[in-house]
């Protein structure tokens, strides 16, 4: 009977042990990386084999041909600069915000104490060597080399920077180049697949995978530098390190959807995270390098922070998914068409907008005197207007490098003078400073109102005139400016141009 008794009570036991195992594996233990292993693993074996083949896998998940179409026409930049001994490279600064350390980036002195070499990637964008890189890769530096994929080299020409948006363009002397066609970055999706092409380390046409991770994300690394600063990256998973800056983050396809500018990291090393400046940005930006010679960016005057419930709660509004503006700037496209603070930006052009970045990216892409069509709301209330985009100098036109240099020179934006100051003051035209920035006339002691009626005794009619007779003057030399103010008092003053 006793060993009957042990008997049952050693079934029971070990009955309680089954159940309690059971019951940890399906209520306590949480075996998501294995359960995600084993049906990945699962799924992939539905594939039978080909020797035939590299590789065998889904359909839309064959990195080969990208990477064949891609890896020709992504460079390799070495950068060199001129440095007093015992300093740092001219680009170390900006190098520290991308990668923690600026010898990441292929980078270290040269024998002898020479100066500095670092380095990074770019992109083949035409046949006939025109190529886009970071603007931190080739910043400062007194000579540009560019390696292709063939082991061919090439002194670089740089044609122009954006440092708002982190970009350069080189140019080379060659035809019949491979090129990186220009994908589409609006249509990419989160969760899908790209790669990215570059030389880590110095170590050439290197191909990492990964998946976009994010949109429209902004990381604080430009904006530190620029207020105008647009930061919307494609964040992605791709492993990127020093030396990827300015390669290439493409789809499936081969085409171009990303420059790979950064990376989140502690260290100057990958961690998880990297960062692209989106295709449909870039292609803005060099167009109008290629056109002006420096980008054109449309603004709508508005300072905007993201929607949140916290800031709705402080505001006492409903919350609603879109884009709040903090101020609006007097003499804006936004207060042209009406908006006041307090409203929410929740499309342009139609294409919903949810972040500040987001909304930055959108807008950078169009240029002054352009339309935008501005859906926004104010208390509940639907509104919305067509804005005249401007420029930072409050003009709706393209102001081209030229005509910009010297107005920034200047430090002033001028108009015309109107037909009731130039019969007060019998004058037959001019041109009047209605706003003073820092320049050489604000450093003169010229104030607004002035009308400047003739630079080096030549006479002045129109603000044009400013332009024509200043592009001809010899840096280095003075300039004699006289002019009137609407009171009667009349100035001359000499300005070092």
């Amino acid at each position: 009977m006793m060993k009957k008794s042990f008997v049952s009570l050693l079934a029971a036991s070990f009955l309680g042990a089954v159940v309690a195992m059971a019951g940890y594996h399906f209520f306590i233990q949480k075996p998501v990386f294995q359960t995600v292993a084993q049906r990945q693993d699962y799924y992939l074996s539905n594939y039978p084999s080909d020797s035939s083949l590299a590789a065998k896998v889904p359909e839309g998940l064959n990195f080969i041909h990208a990477a064949k179409v891609v890896t020709p026409a992504v460079v390799h930049i070495k950068t060199y600069y001129k440095v007093a001994e015992g300093t740092g490279g001219s680009n170390e600064e900006i190098l520290k915000y991308f990668f923690g350390d600026p010898n990441g980036e292929g980078g270290g002195q040269l024998p002898g104490g020479q100066g500095k070499e670092a380095s990074g990637s770019g992109v083949i964008i035409t046949e006939d060597g025109y190529i886009i890189s970071n603007n931190h890769v080739v910043e400062d530096a007194e000579k540009i080399e560019v390696t292709l994929e063939n082991q061919r080299s090439y002194e670089a020409t740089l044609i122009g920077t954006d440092p708002t948006t982190d970009l350069s363009l080189l140019k080379i002397d060659d035809k019949n180049l491979p090129f990186v066609k220009y994908g589409n970055s609006d249509d990419i999706l989160v969760g899908e697949w790209v790669l990215a092409v570059g030389n880590p380390f110095n170590l050439n046409s290197t191909v990492t995978a990964g998946i976009i991770s994010a949109k429209a994300r902004n990381i604080n690394i430009l904006r530190s530098k620029s207020n105008f600063a647009v930061e919307s990256f494609l964040q992605t998973d791709a492993v990127v390190n020093p030396g990827n800056s300015g390669g290439a983050l493409v789809n499936l396809n081969g085409e171009l959807v990303g420059i790979n500018t950064a990376i989140a990291s502690p260290t100057g090393s990958y961690t998880g995270y990297s960062f692209a400046v989106p295709v449909d940005l870039v292609k803005k930006v060099i167009d109008d390098i290629l056109k002006y010679g420096e980008v054109q960016r449309g603004l709508l005057g508005v300072s905007i922070a993201d929607m949140t419930t916290v800031l709705a709660k402080e505001k006492g509004i409903d919350y609603v998914r879109g884009v709040y503006v903090a101020a609006v700037n007097d003499g804006s496209a936004a207060k042209e068409i009406g908006m006041k603070e307090g409203d929410i930006i929740t499309h342009i052009n139609g294409k919903e907008v949810h972040t500040s970045s987001g909304l930055q990216e959108v807008v950078a892409r169009y240029r002054p005197g352009d339309k935008v069509k501005v859906s926004y709301l104010r208390k509940g209330e639907k509104l919305e207007g067509t804005a005249i985009l401007k420029n930072k100098l409050g003009e709706d036109k393209i102001v081209k490098k030229e005509e910009a240099s010297i107005k920034r020179k200047l430090g002033a934006d001028l108009q015309i003078v109107s037909k009731e100051d130039k019969k007060h003051l019998s004058i037959t035209g001019g041109a009047q400073v209605y706003r003073l920035y820092d320049g050489l006339l604000k450093d003169s002691g010229i104030r607004e109102g002035f009308i400047i009626t003739g630079i080096d005794k030549k006479n002045v009619l129109a603000p044009e005139d400013v332009e024509v007779i200043l592009n001809k003057v010899t840096p280095g030399n003075g300039v004699l400016v006289e002019g009137i103010y609407p009171n009667g008092k009349k100035q001359f003053v000499g300005l070092g141009w």
